[in-house]
C-alpha cells in the first residue's frame, strides 16, 4: 500500500515536471496542416505559403516547414489552440527558422494574440500580446524583436539582441542560410530570457529593458546647482604668461616671389608679392592649464521618487493567449518556419529543441555549404551566376532591394540639397530685394535733394587734371 502511494506521488510529480504543452505544429502530416491554420483575407494579395523542407536540409521529413513563396507580399497567417492565461507561470515561446533564400529583407517572427482575434481579417495593425524573432533588412537591421502589449501599446526591447546572421562556416559578412532556434522565456517573477539554437544570448527584468512603467525616480525639480559650485576640474594657470615673440602673423609676403617682368603698374596697379603660410605662427596663444584648487566634481542633480510610479507585478501576464501567427512582410521569399512550440516548461521546450533543430541541423551543413562556391566558375550562362546551391540568377535582381534603398537614399538627399538651394535662394532675392529697396531710397532723397545747388549757368565744374597733364 505504502509502495503504490510513493509510486502515484513520484507520477504525479513526473507530470507536474514534464509541464503543460499549449500549443505544438511540426507538419508531419502533409497538407493536413492547411485545416489547423488560416489565411487571413484581409489583403486579397497576400503571398501564398507552401509545405516543403527547402532545398537543402538535414532530414527530408522532419525539416518541412512552411515556405514563404512569393517575393515581395505580405504573409498573415494563423493557428487557434485552447485559449490559457500564463498568470503564475513561465511562458515559453520557441519556433525555428531558415532563411535559405539569402534574405535581403524581411521578417522571421511570430505573433501571439488573444483568442478573441478574427483570423480572416489579420493584419499588421491587428492587436496582438508578443511579437517574437528575427528581423533582417540591408545591412543595418538584423535584430531580434522582442516586443510586449502593455495596456493597449507595444513596448519595443531596449536592448539590442543580433539575430544569427553568419556562421563560422560562411565566408565573413553573408547571411547565414541554415535553420536557427529561437526561443522566448517569460517568466511571473518578470524577469526574461533569450536563446538564440538552445543558448542564452540575453536576459534581464521586464522593467529595467522596457519602458512600461514611468522611472521609480526623477529629478528633483526644486534642486537648482549651487551658484558657487565650481565644476570646472581645469583652469588657466594664472601666472602663465604669453611670450613677447609670440604674436606673428598666420601668412606673410613670399620673400622669394618677384614681380614678373611683363608687369603694368598703371594697368595692373601696384605689384603685391602672393602670401604664404608663416612658418613662425604659432596660433592663438593659451594659457597652461592646472588643476583647479576649487573644484568641487560634477553636481549631481538629486532625484526623488517619482510620484507618476506604480510598481506593478503583472507586467508579464496576459489572460487569453488563444492564437499564433505569422504576420510578416518579405522582399525575397524563402524563409521556413517550422516546430513551433507553447509550453510553460522550459526544459520541455530545451528538450524539444533539441529533439527537432539539434538533432537534423547537423546535416544542413553538407547539404547547403558543399555546394560551389559563389566564386567557382559555374555553368549560367552570363550576366547570371551561380549562387551557393548551384542556382542560377542575376546578381543585378538579387541586388534590386539594397539598389533600390541606396537610390532611395540618393533620391532624400538629392531632394535635401534642392531645398537648401531652394533657401538659399529666397534669401539672396530678400537680400536682392532690400539692396534695391535702398537704391530706391537713396534715388528718392536725391529728387528730393533736388535742392542740392547744380553750377550756375556759365559756370563750369572744375576740371580733373588728367595725367599727362600732372
Amino acid at each position: 500500500m505504502r509502495v503504490s502511494a510513493v509510486l502515484l506521488v513520484l507520477f504525479a510529480g513526473s507530470l507536474a515536471v514534464q509541464g503543460t504543452v499549449y500549443f505544438k505544429e511540426q507538419f508531419l502530416d502533409g497538407e493536413a496542416w492547411k485545416s489547423r491554420w488560416t489565411e487571413s483575407k484581409h489583403k486579397s494579395d497576400y503571398g501564398e505559403w507552401k509545405l516543403t523542407a527547402g532545398k537543402f536540409y538535414g532530414d527530408a521529413e522532419k525539416d518541412q516547414g512552411l515556405q514563404t513563396s512569393q517575393d515581395a507580399r505580405f504573409y498573415a497567417l494563423s493557428s487557434r489552440f485552447e485559449p490559457f492565461s500564463n498568470e503564475g507561470k513561465t511562458l515559453v515561446v520557441q519556433f525555428t527558422v531558415k532563411h535559405e533564400q539569402k534574405i535581403d529583407c524581411g521578417g522571421g517572427y511570430i505573433k501571439l494574440f488573444p483568442t478573441d482575434l478574427e483570423q480572416a481579417d489579420v493584419h499588421g495593425d491587428s492587436q496582438y500580446y508578443i511579437m517574437f524573432g528575427p528581423d533582417i533588412c540591408g545591412y543595418s537591421t538584423k535584430k531580434v524583436h522582442v516586443i510586449f502589449n502593455y495596456k493597449g501599446k507595444n513596448h519595443l526591447i531596449k536592448k539590442e539582441i543580433k539575430c544569427k546572421a553568419s556562421s563560422g562556416a560562411l565566408p565573413s559578412g553573408w547571411d547565414d542560410e541554415l535553420t536557427h532556434l529561437y526561443t522566448l522565456i517569460l517568466r511571473p517573477d518578470q524577469t526574461y530570457e533569450v536563446k538564440i539554437d538552445n543558448e542564452k544570448v540575453e536576459s534581464g527584468t521586464l522593467e529595467e529593458d522596457w519602458d512600461f512603467l514611468p522611472p521609480k525616480k526623477i529629478k528633483d525639480p526644486e534642486a537648482k546647482k549651487p551658484e558657487d559650485w565650481d565644476d570646472r576640474a581645469k583652469i588657466d594657470d594664472p601666472e602663465d604668461t604669453k611670450p613677447e615673440d609670440w604674436d606673428k602673423p598666420e601668412n606673410i609676403p613670399d620673400p622669394d616671389a618677384k614681380k614678373p617682368d611683363d608687369w603694368d603698374e598703371d594697368m595692373d596697379g601696384e605689384w603685391e608679392p602672393p602670401m604664404i603660410p608663416n612658418p613662425e605662427y604659432k596660433g592663438e596663444w593659451k594659457p597652461k592649464q592646472i588643476d583647479n584648487p576649487s573644484y568641487k566634481g560634477v553636481w549631481v542633480h538629486p532625484e526623488i521618487d517619482n510620484p507618476e510610479y506604480t510598481a506593478d507585478s503583472t507586467i508579464y501576464k496576459y489572460d487569453n493567449i488563444g492564437v499564433l501567427g505569422l504576420d510578416l512582410w518579405q522582399v525575397k521569399s524563402g524563409t521556413i518556419f517550422d516546430n513551433f512550440l507553447i509550453t510553460d516548461d522550459e526544459k520541455l521546450a530545451a528538450d524539444f529543441g533539441a529533439e527537432t533543430w539539434g538533432a537534423t541541423k547537423v546535416g544542413e551543413p553538407d547539404s547547403s555549404l558543399a555546394l560551389p562556391p559563389r566564386a567557382n566558375v559555374c555553368a549560367c550562362v552570363p550576366p547570371h551566376e551561380c549562387d551557393t546551391m548551384g542556382v542560377c540568377f542575376s546578381w543585378g535582381k538579387k541586388q534590386e532591394p539594397e539598389k533600390k534603398m541606396k537610390e532611395e537614399q540618393e533620391e532624400q538627399k538629392r531632394k535635401e540639397e534642392e531645398e537648401k538651394s531652394k533657401e538659399q535662394e529666397a534669401e539672396d532675392g530678400a537680400e536682392h530685394e532690400d539692396e534695391e529697396e535702398e537704391d530706391e531710397e537713396e534715388e528718392d532723397e536725391e529728387e528730393e535733394a533736388g535742392d542740392t545747388p547744380s553750377p550756375e549757368e556759365g559756370e563750369e565744374d572744375e576740371a580733373v587734371p588728367t595725367k599727362d597733364e600732372l
